[in-house]
């Protein structure tokens, strides 16, 4: 009887040791995974990943101030690090006061302005259209923060001084864009008329060179999210086998990770084809 007791009770403390062992080891796992898990995640355009980035996000901790619940860290590394780190494009590296001086002095107000809504060759929203004024507001503190003082946040861009000139000089500015104007339409006609009495297609004459040096290069020079680099036969084989009329196609609409227009609206199609022209002439 006292042997059977013993060895009812020798089962029970095996058990039970096995239970803790199996709850330690699933705890280590958690941990391990905590340890492990990504710091962001890369966007397509497409996605309705702006708003998951902050739903995941924990409190930020990097100092945005104004107790700010979006993680402005994690969507710069996902949206904004592959040109403010490496200086793509002209963008000023994170960090680099002489780089980030004169714009500094604009304010904050300023820099989340071309921030939301595209300044020089940085497009809207870092070229992702999900994101919040909100979420981009903790980028760009995020951002900006090693070289000044990021105020509290929650203001959004309305605060940002009208970069206008003076009523004066407006004529001026409107005659000149008339003129300009003038001139692409003047482009465009001759490049039609061109194409009419020949072969020559329709975007022929435009300079697609500066245009992919402004829209493209930033992404198309570093590879940034996967983007094939300008040259690398290898990266370019299989896009080339799906013939021009596709590659423009994805130029102009957008695909994957790459903006419509490579983020300027404001391109014609006959632009955004001259620049793709451009882009695959060395493996065409």
């Amino acid at each position: 009887m006292k042997s059977s007791k013993l060895i009812m009770g020798c089962l029970a403390t095996l058990g039970m040791t096995a239970g803790m062992a199996t709850a330690q080891a699933d705890v280590d796992r958690d941990a391990i995974a905590e340890r492990l898990k990504p710091a962001g995640q890369l966007c397509l355009q497409g996605d309705d990943c702006g708003t998951a980035a902050s739903a995941d996000a924990a409190p930020a901790a990097n100092g945005n101030g104004g107790g700010s619940d979006i993680d402005g860290a994690a969507i710069y590394n996902s949206v904004c690090m592959a040109c403010h780190e490496t200086g793509a494009a002209g963008a000023p590296v994170r960090g680099d006061e002489g780089a980030w001086g004169a714009r500094v002095d604009q304010g904050f107000a300023t820099l989340l302005d071309h921030s939301i809504n595209g300044f020089n060759a940085m497009p809207a929203r870092g070229g992702n259209p999900n994101l919040s004024d909100e979420e981009v507001e903790a980028a760009t503190a995020y951002l900006v923060e090693p070289v000044m003082d990021v105020p509290e946040l929650g203001g959004g861009a309305e605060e940002a001084p009208a970069e206008e000139a003076p009523a004066e000089e407006a004529p001026a500015e409107e005659a000149a864009a008339e003129d300009e104007a003038a001139s692409d339409e003047a482009t465009d006609e001759a490049a039609a008329e061109e194409a009419a009495d020949g072969d020559a297609p329709s975007h022929a004459g435009i300079d697609g060179e500066a245009i992919y040096n402004q829209a493209c290069m930033a992404c198309h020079m570093t590879g940034a999210a996967g983007a094939p680099i300008r040259g690398n036969a290898d990266q370019w084989a299989a896009r080339m086998e799906q013939g021009m009329e596709t590659l423009y196609d994805h130029s102009i609409n957008g695909f994957n990770a790459m903006p419509a227009r490579g983020g300027f609206t404001n391109l014609s199609d006959d632009e955004v084809k001259a620049a793709t022209d451009y882009l695959v002439e060395p493996v065409r």
